[in-house]
């Protein structure tokens, strides 16, 4: 798995850049971020019947945490 690597992925504002991210991930969660890596994924077609439309894209931000930190997802 991803988290555990210290990797987690969030699905991003179109918008924001890495510095933003990387901001909100640490005031968020309270860990310190090591590296983000941003990619958009495009938009594609989808058709119903005679007529074609786009399921929306969107950005993804892979964010790696430095050693030792760690995002609780599920609290125990």
């Amino acid at each position: 798995m991803l988290a555990d690597r210290n990797h987690y992925i969030f699905k991003v504002s179109s918008v924001a850049n890495k510095h933003q991210i990387k901001k909100a991930v640490q005031d968020h969660y309270g860990v310190a971020v090591d590296r983000v890596t941003i990619v958009n994924i495009p938009r594609k077609a989808r058709r119903v019947g005679r007529s074609q439309g786009f399921k929306a894209g969107y950005k993804k931000a892979m964010v790696k945490l430095e050693k030792g930190e760690k995002i609780e997802i599920m609290p125990r």
